[in-house]
């Protein structure tokens, strides 16, 4: 991907938790960086730290001053999924909130990973299982260390699939390969997982720094045509090429009439670099 942008000067970061916090949140030069921040724990989601990930997403979709979202964990894992004790502690009290997590936490938080209106870049830092996995399918670009990997988990404790897997991932890998990942759990290392296409790019060394190149990139471009992208692609699965047709039409009109289009425009006949303001 290609910078078409001038350089800017350095916005200071800004912490919205503390550091024991399940979940972090930091901004600078216009990304927000959401980490996963229970690394004794391998980032597993217990009801805290579920519900700290949503509000951390609902923070940085929100925040206009957030152009581009990276998310992240901390230590040897990205996330591992549910908290296993957790969930057990509330299976043996036949608590009925251990089925409701999927409609209260899960599903919000990977639909605003898919369909907040600015780019999301996975930094998969280590292992990504269940619902971890799930969350970063719906991201835009996934990097993943090369150290990292994937499980997805969910039959080798005799449950199904969630958080979006049953539609992200036949769309990366296909159907048949999806069932199979799915129905037969396994560790899939770094170099398999690009081969599958689960990632774009593995990384050797630390995640983020070619993540937040990227992601301090996107930042800099055309925010509102890359949400418009976003949409197009995720309403094209659902709907008929017709449809889609007139959907991009409608898209169109929208970023035809943003002022980023109008400087790039008169960049283009200026002959200089266009710097877009995200609106």
């Amino acid at each position: 991907m290609t910078d078409t942008t001038a350089p800017q000067p350095a916005q200071p970061a800004r912490t919205a938790h503390t550091s024991e916090a399940p979940v972090l949140v930091t901004v600078e030069d216009g990304v927000g960086v959401v980490t996963f921040n229970r690394p004794d724990a391998m980032n597993s989601l217990d009801l805290p730290t579920k519900e700290a990930f949503l509000a951390a997403l609902r923070q940085v979709a929100d925040d206009p001053e957030v152009r581009c979202v990276v998310l992240t964990g901390s230590g040897r894992a990205f996330c591992v999924g549910q908290d296993l004790k957790s969930h057990v502690e509330l299976l043996q009290r036949q608590d009925p909130s251990l089925w409701d997590t999927v409609e209260q936490h899960y599903n919000p938080a990977v639909t605003l990973i898919a369909t907040m209106p600015k780019p999301v870049i996975a930094a998969v830092n280590g292992v990504a299982a269940g619902a971890g996995a799930s969350f970063t399918f719906a991201a835009d670009y996934r990097f993943l260390a090369e150290g990292g990997g994937y499980n997805f988990a969910f039959t080798g404790i005799a449950l199904s699939c969630d958080t979006g897997a049953s539609w992200t991932l036949p769309r990366l890998v296909g159907t048949a390969r999806a069932k199979e990942l799915l129905m037969f759990p396994r560790t899939i290392k770094a170099a398999e997982a690009k081969d599958l296409g689960l990632v774009n790019e593995v990384v050797e060394g630390d995640v983020m720094v070619p993540a937040m190149d990227l992601a301090r990139r996107m930042a800099k471009g055309p925010t509102l045509a890359y949400a418009a992208v976003r949409e197009a692609v995720h309403h094209s699965a659902q709907h008929s090429f017709a449809e889609s047709l007139a959907h991009e039409g409608e898209l169109m009109n929208r970023t035809g009439g943003s002022a980023d289009h109008a400087a790039a425009v008169d960049a283009f006949l200026a002959k200089q670099k266009p710097m877009f303001e995200g609106r």
